[in-house]
């Protein structure tokens, strides 16, 4: 059976409502947009194409432009909308596939008011596909352009036309999925839904894409975005007929996933995750973000000062410092050509080490530059120690952190979790976690025994001395230092924290990092642009940790 028998797309209809043109009922046969006169006509007429012209576009054309390719589009005339985008080739076969592929049977298009060059639009859609129909609505929008070389009114052409979670590359498609749908429950037995927990859509997309056809389920039928990337999770936009889910279980932890969910929600752009100390056990991963983006668990920024957890280490490692030992904390220090100062014109007289590292005095890290004489130091404390840079297994796509050689001034700013660094919150946790017990357990969000892969490990061990003192200074920066009013409402005396910002070039503030322990459990938060580690990521730790 064909994909247009298979679909009902013969005899369905597109109704397109275009705003002061009126109601136009199109035809859309599943063959549309190869080139022949039959792929439908409309009632009453459709829209004319606009006319050359020079300059900006106009109100008139903008309108004329976005009716003439919505009524295109409606009658599923694939050339015809191609031929009103400044991109012929992808638009075609978006719009063909919107049919053949997507099985849409019917849909109504509904404009809204344009917002200068900007026409929003409604889709209120029906998909068949074997004799399941469900309704799938969504908004979108388009934009019309000049043609650099036609001179006419043009639709810009961008995926998300066809669908708002579209981008380069994807594809939008119904039918019968290569793995069967997965039932994921937590630690405790709880099933964890993207309905309940939004955050997990993608963690649990990508465990379906690993396990799905090992977890014993049955593929139904759903309509879902196929992502450019191989490797990549489809996102699952509709389920048409239920399928049977296999069981998946996770180390997730239902109830701190409901107050990381929360506690993102506080701030734009911002995520967390939670590890469990003496395990490696992931019992968070939360986002709240415009794009979707697992950054949490994908993303690659500088972690700021939070990366003195791992500075510190290696300077303790070496002797070059102790927790209680005066250590130099100038306003400002200066290295190959570059100065270095403290916030707010932090200055420290005759003060030990920890003090440093709980105020997060730059200037006390970025001295022992030269007593080192190795800038391979920090990379392999990073590596060999807390695992950061390895090959992280976790049961679900993961960046497991970067620590390059870097050299002069560049090495510097490393020491300070500036420079070339590149972390997120899932690694920061993990760097915390390790700090916490002194042992490098590589996160995970399924066991290694389901599958039996190998997890990352380190290479050697931390003396068990560096840890406590490492575990001395956090408690300091919890209860007295830069992570004080963050953790205060963090209950219990068994707790520690180390706050981070750190500078991002085009940036139109510092990234807020912040990282902390209570008991056993360890979180790590950033929100972009959110500022000083406490103002906006230290709150969202606290919020995790008493869940």
């Amino acid at each position: 059976m064909n994909g247009a028998a298979k679909g009902a797309i013969v005899g369905g209809a597109l109704l397109a409502m275009l705003g002061g043109a009126g109601y136009g009922v199109y035809a859309l046969v599943g063959d549309a947009g190869d080139g022949d006169d039959k792929k439908g006509s409309a009632v009453g007429g459709a829209p004319r194409k606009p006319a050359k012209g020079s300059g900006p576009v106009s109100e008139k054309e903008i309108a004329e432009t976005a009716k003439a390719f919505l009524a295109a589009w409606a009658a599923g005339d694939a050339r015809a909308a191609a031929d009103l985008t400044n991109n012929v080739q992808e638009a075609q076969t978006a719009v063909a596939d919107y049919g053949a592929k997507a099985y849409v049977a019917k849909a109504a298009i509904t404009p809204g008011t344009p917002n200068g060059t900007t026409v929003p639009f409604t889709v209120a859609a029906e998909i068949t596909y074997e004799g399941a129909t469900k309704p799938l609505a969504y908004e979108s929008k388009l934009t019309v352009v000049r043609g650099i070389t036609s001179g006419l009114p043009l639709v810009d052409w961008q995926p998300e036309i066809i669908h708002p979670q579209l981008q380069k590359g994807d594809k939008l498609r119904a039918g019968t999925p290569p793995s069967p749908p997965v039932k994921a429950v937590d630690r405790n037995g709880k099933e964890l839904t993207a309905e309940l927990y939004p955050s997990l859509r993608p963690v649990l997309d990508s465990l379906r894409k690993t396990y799905g056809e090992k977890a014993g389920g049955t593929a139904g039928s759903e309509v879902w975005i196929e992502p450019a990337a191989q490797d990549a999770p489809r996102r699952n936009l509709l389920t048409l007929a239920e399928g049977r889910p296999g069981r998946i279980e996770t180390v997730l932890d239902a109830d701190v996933q409901a107050a990381a969910e929360k506690a993102v929600g506080r701030f734009p752009e911002a995520s967390v995750v939670a590890v469990k100390p003496s395990t490696g056990d992931i019992l968070a991963i939360a986002n709240h973000r415009k794009d979707g983006f697992n950054a949490a668990m994908l993303g690659g920024r500088a972690p700021g000062s939070t990366m003195k957890i791992v500075t510190g280490a290696m300077l303790i490692d070496r002797g070059l410092v102790a927790a209680d030992k005066v250590a130099e904390c100038p306003a400002t220090v200066s290295w190959d050509g570059r100065t270095f100062k403290n916030m707010n014109d932090l200055k420290l007289d005759n003060e030990p080490f920890a003090t440093s590292f709980a105020q997060s005095c730059n200037t006390a890290f970025i001295k022992q530059i030269k007593p080192v004489g190795d800038n391979a130091a920090l990379p392999k404390e990073a590596r060999e120690v807390f695992g950061i840079g390895q090959e992280w297994k976790t049961g679900i796509p993961s960046f497991d952190g970067e620590v390059p050689e870097a050299s002069g001034a560049a090495a510097a700013a490393e020491y300070i979790g500036q420079g070339q660094i590149r972390m997120n919150p899932l690694n920061i946790a993990s760097i915390t976690a390790t700090a916490r017990t002194g042992v490098f357990r590589q996160p995970v969000v399924v066991k290694a025994s389901l599958d039996g892969r190998e997890l990352a490990r380190a290479s050697r061990p931390m003396k068990p001395g560096v840890a406590a003192q490492l575990v001395r200074m956090m408690k300091l920066t919890a209860t007295s230092g830069t992570g004080r009013g963050a953790m205060a409402s963090v209950t219990g005396s068994d707790k520690g924290a180390k706050t981070g910002s750190a500078e991002v070039d085009g940036a139109g503030g510092p990234d807020s990092w912040f990282t902390g322990f209570s008991g056993d459990v360890a979180a790590a938060a950033m929100v972009e642009g959110g500022g000083h580690g406490s103002d906006a990521a230290g709150p969202i730790v606290a919020q995790v940790l008493n869940s």
